[in-house]
């Protein structure tokens, strides 16, 4: 859930060049094809390697800690949780002119989960509502301990999550440039509530902290994998609350919270995660890409009608 961005030039990346880094540090997948996935997120360009791996490269600075975080913290994670979650097998290290660790991960079968497929089954929804409730309740023998401050370090990434109001500047901004295309009263009335409900006053959890669609896998239709775990931390779990509005109808929006049993307070700050995440999405990669701009539409639409 990075903020902001950094002047660090972004590498050019290509198969020439993934296949390299392979060739000369993992020698032993060498022979692998390399297969490019699109579309990928923002953080990553991903390749297939073989049928078994995936390589992950991190396409700017904000991203560069993931590599070493997932790789220490989802193996211990994975054990607890109802759907299956990355297996991460190695971390590379910078080489030819590319800058940054990057990764490679067992391959996870399945589709992108869509709202067209899924945003109408309680069945679903209530799955989701178990992975959550799971990954909040997760303590595994070897985790430090953490209090409210705590800001554990892995591999240069902090797992502290960030509260809402560090995005108020960007948000109000994003509300103003989208004036007509969005109704900005109605926007900044939930922006107000949610900055203004009370805080997490419980012990910190796991989030996964960019808990949308593009980050959920099904195979034959139903929900088989959750992936992407860059902004794992630890704190208010309010922000995974934007999967009832990347993926969920009205309906199903009620069995999840049901199932989660969200109180008030946290179902209005998690509204205010997804107009938050979907605005800045929205100015940053609508223009650019219509299948974004369709997507976050829908989920500052849906974040308005809660």
């Amino acid at each position: 859930m990075t903020t902001g961005s950094t002047a660090v030039p972004r590498p050019a990346i290509d198969a020439a060049l993934a296949g390299r880094l392979v060739d000369t540090q993992f020698p032993q997948w060498s022979a692998l094809p390399l297969e490019l996935l699109e579309p990928a997120g923002s953080d990553h360009v991903i390749y297939r390697l073989g049928d078994d791996l995936t390589v992950r490269l991190p396409r700017h600075a904000d991203a560069i800690g993931q590599a070493a975080k997932e790789a220490a913290w989802l193996p211990r994670l994975a054990p607890h949780l109802p759907l299956a979650i990355p297996v991460p097998v190695a971390v590379g290290r910078p080489d030819f002119g590319y800058p940054w660790p990057w990764a490679v991960s067992r391959w996870l079968d399945g589709e992108v989960a869509t709202a067209e497929s899924l945003g109408d089954s309680p069945r679903a929804a209530v799955q989701l509502a178990e992975f959550l409730t799971a990954l909040q309740a997760c303590v595994p023998e070897d985790l430090p301990a953490v209090d409210g401050g705590a800001d554990i370090a892995v591999g240069g990434e902090g797992l502290a999550g960030e509260p809402l109001a560090v995005r108020d500047r960007a948000t109000r901004a994003a509300i103003a440039e989208l004036d007509g295309v969005f109704d900005a009263a109605a926007m900044t009335e939930l922006w107000d509530a949610a900055l203004d409900a009370p805080a997490w006053d419980r012990p910190p959890v796991w989030f996964h902290g960019d808990f949308h669609t593009g980050n959920l896998l099904t195979v034959d239709g139903r929900l088989s994998a959750v992936i992407d775990f860059g902004g794992l931390g630890v704190g208010d779990p309010a922000c995974d609350l934007m999967i009832a509005y990347t993926l969920m109808s009205a309906g199903s929006r009620s069995a999840f919270r049901t199932a989660l049993g969200v109180d008030e307070a946290t179902w209005t700050r998690g509204r205010g995660w997804a107009l938050a995440t979907g605005l800045n999405a929205y100015t940053t990669y609508a223009a650019v890409s219509p299948r974004v701009a369709a997507q976050t539409s829908r989920q500052i639409t849906e974040a308005l009608i809660g």
